[in-house]
C-alpha cells in the first residue's frame, strides 16, 4: 500500500491555479510560519500557546495541503490538557510530518527549477 504524499499537490492547484512561482512563495511563506509557531511546541507550553501552536500549524498545513501534518496538529491540540508525555508525543508526530513536508516540498521546488532552467535553455537554443 503506497503512501500519501506530504503536500497534495491537487489541493494546492486548486489555489494556486498551477502557478510554479505563487506555489513557491506559498512554500516560503508556509515554512516560516512552521518555524515560527514550532518554537512554542514544547511539552512545557501553557495550555494557551500549545492550542495557539497547534491550531495555527493545522491551518497552514490545511492551506497547502499537507494532510498528515493536519491531522497530527488536530490530534496535538487535543492532547494539550493531557500533559507533557502526550505532548512531548504528539509534538515528535508534528516534527516527523513536518519533515516529510518540508523534504517533499525542497524535492518538489527543486524539479520545478530544473524543468524551467531546460525550458529556458530549449527557447534559448531554438
Amino acid at each position: 500500500m503506497a503512501t500519501a504524499p506530504a503536500i497534495d499537490l491537487e489541493h494546492l492547484a486548486r489555489y494556486s491555479g498551477g502557478d510554479a512561482e505563487l506555489e513557491a512563495e506559498v512554500f516560503e511563506m508556509f515554512k516560516q510560519q512552521v518555524e515560527m509557531w514550532m518554537r512554542l511546541l514544547t511539552p512545557e507550553a501553557d495550555a494557551q500557546s500549545w492550542a495557539s501552536a497547534t491550531h495555527s500549524l493545522k491551518g497552514s498545513a490545511r492551506s497547502i495541503g499537507a494532510h498528515q501534518l493536519a491531522k497530527a496538529c488536530e490530534t496535538a491540540e487535543l492532547a494539550h490538557p493531557d500533559g507533557a508525555t502526550a505532548r512531548a508525543i504528539a509534538a515528535q508526530d508534528i516534527r516527523d510530518c513536518t519533515e516529510a513536508a518540508f523534504k517533499f516540498i525542497d524535492t518538489y521546488t527543486y524539479k520545478a527549477r530544473i524543468q524551467a532552467l531546460r525550458s529556458s535553455s530549449k527557447r534559448e537554443n531554438s
